[in-house]
């Protein structure tokens, strides 16, 4: 089944992204080569990992060790707050690139914004000079809120390419995404299934799935799709890698996407990145 690319806009070029990705938080070091394998057989072209995840030398390994083309498959790592700064953001660049044994990256993150730390906004700086010099294909943020996202481009003229975000059917952070669409920020869902927390048994989730004989975490998966999303779920079993990736065939109603628009809670499982400081 093909996945859709999405086209981000970082500085004067343009980059495509697939649109269903691969996840790799919480996945050990030990264990992710295998499961970046099984996703890259399944299909899947685009991984995420981070510098916080310990696991970026794994998916190097998986990616020595596939026979996918190098320029087929879309590279996400990211750079923890703790080495925001003008220099402190190239050396961690630097070895995510090591450990992922890679001489161009697709897309570099800023992990956090850490407002008490206020050291993002030189940090987005670093991650310019870094595209610019052609090392990296694209720069973006997580967990980024209006006000963050709006003092990057007040105080660089450059909104990121993409903000990737906890988002799922009980956090739908509609402000988020539709400040990020007004400035041509794609949204990326992080925690997409609610890390499995009662998302996956809600009664509207479950009898979309009886109709469409598909699973509750397929028809999540296809809600994310269907807003134009980029969207990562996780497993490190194979026939849920398999059951992730064939949600690209499963079709919601116009009536399940507006049921589904009705569970919005505010329910996260991460921290609130207003007040998130490490």
């Amino acid at each position: 089944m093909p996945i859709n690319d999405i086209v981000l806009k970082s500085g004067s070029t343009q980059v495509d992204i697939p649109q269903l990705g691969f996840g790799v938080w919480q996945v050990p070091d030990a264990e992710v080569d295998a499961a970046v394998l099984s996703a890259l057989e399944t299909g899947y072209r685009h991984i995420d990992t981070a510098k916080l995840y310990n696991n970026e030398a794994g998916v190097g390994r998986a990616l020595a060790a596939t026979d996918v083309p190098r320029d087929d498959i879309f590279v996400t790592t990211k750079v923890w707050p703790s080495e925001f700064g003008a220099q402190e953001t190239v050396e961690s660049f630097t070895g995510s690139m090591d450990r992922l044994g890679l001489e161009t990256l697709d897309l570099l993150l800023l992990h956090w914004p850490f407002p008490e730390q206020d050291r993002y906004v030189d940090a987005w700086k670093a991650l310019q000079a870094l595209r610019d010099s052609g090392r990296v294909r694209a720069i973006g943020v997580c967990n980024f809120h209006v006000d963050h996202l709006q003092r990057l481009f007040d105080e660089t003229g450059e909104w990121p390419a993409i903000n990737q975000i906890e988002l799922h059917p009980y956090l739908q952070q509609s402000e988020v995404a539709e400040f990020n669409a007004e400035h041509g920020i794609v949204t990326e869902s992080w925690s997409p299934l609610a890390s499995g927390k009662e998302v996956l048994d809600d009664p509207v989730i479950g009898a979309i799935a009886e109709r469409l004989d598909a699973t509750p975490a397929q028809v999540i998966i296809a809600w994310h799709l269907a807003r134009g999303f980029v969207v990562l779920p996780k497993s490190v079993t194979p026939s849920r890698i398999a059951e992730n990736f064939e949600s690209t065939s499963v079709s919601l109603t116009e009536d399940d996407m507006a049921q589904i628009a009705t569970l919005d809670r505010g329910f996260r499982t991460g921290p609130d990145p207003d007040t998130f400081n490490g």
